[in-house]
Order: C-alpha cells, then sequence, then structure tokens
C-alpha cells in the first residue's frame, strides 16, 4: 500500500514529458505487422500474446517505448522481450502514438471463462491482508478497466494465459518496467493457485 501511495503522489505532482500525438488511421497501416499475433483488430486469438484492442493509448505507448528501449541497451533499460524488441527497436516516437491509438479506439471484445475459481475474485476485490497482498480492484478498478492517467492498464476481457504468463515474470522479476516496483511487490506474494485463479477471474471480468 505504501508504494501505491506514493506512485500516485508522484503521478499527481510530476508532469509527463511531451509525447507524439497519436493519429488512428496511420497506426492502422502501420499495425498490419503487427496482425500476425495481435490480430487485425487488436483482439488475439493466440491466448500467450495480449489483446490490445481498447486498452489506454498512454500505456500501449509506454510499452512500446519499454521494448524498444531494451532492444537499444540490450536488456539494461526498459522491458526485455525477444520478439516485441526486434519489431519495436526501429519503431519512431510517432509511429509507436499512431499504433497506440489504434489499438484503443478498436472495440474490445469480451471473453467468457469457465470454471473460474472463487480465489480469484477474492484476491481480486480484497486482498489477503494476512499476507500482504493488495487487492487488484484498487489500481485496476471493479470491472478491470485499469486507469489511465495512473498509468493502470485495462485487464477485463485479457487472455487468461497471458495474464497468468506476465505475473509470473513481475512474481520471477524477470518484467520490471512496473511503475515504482508495485506488480513485483504483489506478485512475489502469491502462489501459482493464486495466479491461477486471478488470471482467470480478471480475464472473465466484464
Amino acid at each position: 500500500m505504501k508504494k501505491l501511495a506514493l506512485a500516485l503522489s508522484v503521478l499527481a505532482t510530476i508532469s509527463s514529458p511531451a509525447m507524439a500525438e497519436g493519429n488512428a488511421e496511420a497506426g492502422k497501416t502501420k499495425a498490419i505487422v503487427c496482425s500476425a499475433c495481435h490480430g487485425v483488430d487488436g483482439n488475439s486469438m493466440i491466448d500467450m500474446y495480449p489483446k490490445l484492442a481498447g486498452q489506454h493509448s498512454t500505456y500501449l505507448e509506454k510499452q512500446l517505448h519499454d521494448f524498444r528501449s531494451a532492444a537499444q541497451t540490450g536488456g539494461k533499460e526498459g522491458r526485455m522481450d525477444p520478439i516485441m524488441g526486434g519489431m519495436s527497436v526501429a519503431l519512431s516516437d510517432q509511429d509507436i502514438a499512431d499504433l497506440a491509438a489504434f489499438y484503443a479506439t478498436q472495440e474490445h471484445k469480451d471473453i467468457d471463462v469457465k470454471d473460474v475459481p472463487e480465489l480469484g475474485a477474492q484476491l481480486y476485490k480484497n486482498g489477503d491482508a494476512t499476507r500482504g497482498i493488495t487487492a487488484c480492484i484498487a489500481c485496476h478498478g471493479p470491472q478491470g478497466k485499469g486507469a489511465e492517467l495512473a498509468g493502470f492498464p485495462a485487464l477485463n476481457g485479457q487472455h487468461a494465459n497471458y495474464i497468468k504468463i506476465q505475473l509470473n515474470k513481475f512474481h520471477d522479476t524477470n518484467r520490471n518496467n512496473d511503475l515504482n516496483g508495485m506488480m513485483q511487490d504483489v506478485a512475489k506474494k502469491l502462489n501459482s493457485d493464486d495466479i491461477e485463479a486471478l488470471s482467470k477471474y480478471i480475464s472473465n471480468l466484464k
């Protein structure tokens, strides 16, 4: 909770660097190369790749900048990923802004998940005070729509497998581009059953 409060206070007091203004129509053309993994409209059919449709444009921009930064610095900065590093390394700031604008304007398609463990709802809504686990709802909201101004992504309807992969990466500190280490702090306290249950619950949010 201390990290969450600190991060929110920082966000409230600092100004973001100037970002290029995205053009969704230009982004549509540039996104053709992305469609193999993320789908033509950003609704990926492959569950190891994230659905991008309807995601906050500022979050998408940050991730692309982080992928590009990692590729340019050999992983010393940003978010390291062998596929996305190669895809983003040659993108300009304008390309990134256009792609983010395109995906943000696409209609998000929900997912119906069967056999969602009750544990998922408990952790998402209430956390677990005995283990120091903050409720996911605090940042991502009751419907999983996140908060763009705070930099918290929408999670509702995301592939459960993708969510599981990312939670495991945060847990193992293989992904560390989260604001103030908040996701690492939460994920390291989750066990495999927690992650499985949360992934299914979040994916099923409408």
